[in-house]
């Protein structure tokens, strides 16, 4: 039987035991893009968490399904009113594209990114352009159940009439009187019966260029609809885990979850999760508020508010460092405290192979081991997960000054512990790409002034053994001798 697990549910607001509907079997619905433009560190933190919680669900033995939709039609400028320009068809209007370039170019753009960060691919990627077909069948049956009307050609959900008989705002805990009266007047609304509705369908204007032949009208599907319609396709009327960033609760999870129930009579998921944000300043990052930083920047230092460039790994390991329930602030701090600790992180692992067992041990690697598994467990610890990671960087350092002792058992063990758990689990791993060469460059120079420095002290020329070492120092560079000789690492 797999480890318990507990996940927290924001359906429910409580920390629950996950019980999959079809064990070992899991399936796993996460919002992915829209793909009008350059992914930032915003999209990054849902990537990271629902990874984490991907390569874990394997780990533990289940076999995940696990969808990532791609929005590529319907998700318009005011996602809350549902009115406005399509964003994908502005984006092509403006650079005089077909929207399917703008689509491609920008997919391509997220998958090299997401690569560079160590996101696994998901099972399944549909896009919602590609199943108008399975959006229609929904309609027709929310309609055919009374929770839909049409309106010259548009199709609006009866948002009061589901409120009524299911309750409208179990995810988000909106009122929908409160939200009635704090809704302003839009163009377009007077259509509606309850200015809440939102559309399943809308009817395409002269100037929309994305548009499909239906029932109703030549037109385009909803936002909301194109998740409840994929979720269903690939996992079934009811499924395990539906995640998303936390701005993803109101309105676009919150509507989802109305469309589903009303065509299956239930609710369609066991376990909602959600990501908390990314911030600057303490506002949200968004491209929508010119408040964000791309990944291509955040790589290359290209932009005014970074004070250099950071690798994809220091990236990973920087959302890692806190729980995906909590906010991150971006700061260049924040980041090189990351870089620090994920060079220490590595670091030690390069140790690992120099490591000499003994007849016994003076280390507990059972129980760090144990730990490091209640800490996933218990909604993906990953802060707590990282200090067990650093008590075996410890450990490992303390073996090498000859402080500890490790026998051969236990030297396997806290390998494979270090191994699966940086690697397999979080995701961390040495830079794949230009800086990993710079790294073994780095190595082979530092190695050779050890050398040097070995040849001064031989023939007692401390002066020159010293000089070497401050200088390294003043680099950033700690030297270290042991019984086996002089090891280095970065500050």
């Amino acid at each position: 039987m797999p480890r318990e697990l507990f996940l927290y549910n924001t359906l429910t607001r409580t920390k629950e035991k996950f019980e999959p509907l079809n064990p070992p079997h899991v399936g796993l619905y996460v919002c992915g893009p829209t793909v009008y433009s350059d992914p930032h560190l915003g999209h990054a933190r849902p990537a990271v968490t629902f990874d984490v919680l991907f390569r874990y669900l394997k780990h533990l033995g289940y076999k995940v399904r696990y969808v990532r939709n791609i929005t590529d039609v319907g998700h318009l400028e005011d996602e809350v009113a549902g009115e406005g320009e399509d964003r994908i068809q502005k984006k092509a209007r403006l650079e005089q594209l077909e929207p399917m370039e703008v689509v491609q170019h920008y997919i391509n753009r997220y998958h090299h990114f997401m690569d560079m960060l160590g996101i696994l691919q998901p099972s399944i990627e549909p896009h919602a352009s590609g199943h108008i077909i399975e959006q229609q069948q929904l309609i027709k049956i929310i309609i055919d159940k009374g929770f839909a009307y049409v309106v010259n050609g548009s199709v609006y959900f009866d948002l009061k009439k589901y409120n009524d008989q299911f309750g409208y705002g179990a995810l988000s805990g909106r009122n929908i009187e409160d939200m009635l009266n704090n809704t302003r007047e839009l163009e377009g609304q007077d259509e509606k019966r309850y200015p809440l509705d939102f559309a399943l369908w809308k009817k395409a204007d002269s100037t929309h260029i994305m548009h499909w032949p239906s029932l109703w009208s030549e037109g385009f599907p909803g936002w909301h609809l194109e998740c409840s319609s994929m979720g269903m396709k690939y996992l079934g009327e009811q499924f395990d885990i539906h995640g998303g960033g936390m701005d993803l609760i109101f309105p676009h999870h919150e509507c989802e979850l109305a469309q589903s129930t009303v065509v299956t009579g239930r609710p369609p998921v066991r376990y909602w999760m959600h990501n908390n944000m990314i911030t600057i300043n303490g506002q949200k990052m968004a491209r929508s508020k010119n408040n964000f930083i791309t990944l291509e920047e955040l790589f290359t230092g290209k932009n005014a508010l970074l004070e250099k460039a950071f690798s994809p790994m220091t990236i990973r390991f920087y959302m890692l460092q806190a729980h995906y329930t909590s906010p991150v602030d971006f700061s260049n701090d924040a980041l090189k405290a990351a870089e620090q600790g994920l060079n220490r992180l590595m670091k030690g692992l390069s140790l690992l192979p120099k490591l000499k067992p003994s007849a016994s041990s003076t280390v507990d690697v059972i129980t760090l081991r144990e730990n490091a598994y209640k800490a996933l467990s218990d909604d993906l610890n990953c802060p707590v997960l990282l200090g067990n990671l650093f008590e075996g960087v410890r450990i490992i350092n303390s073996v090498i000054d000859r402080k500890e002792t490790i026998n051969k058992e236990d030297l396997e063990s806290l390998t494979e512990f270090m191994r699966t758990f940086t690697h397999d689990l979080l995701g961390l791993a040495p830079e794949e790409n230009g800086r990993s060469n710079d790294n073994e460059l780095l190595d082979k120079v530092v190695k050779l002034l050890l050398q040097q420095r070995q040849e001064a002290k031989a023939r007692k020329d401390y002066a020159a053994s010293d000089h070497i070492r401050k200088q390294l120092a003043s680099l950033g560079i700690q030297v270290m001798d042991t019984k086996d000789g002089a090891v280095w690492e970065m500050e």
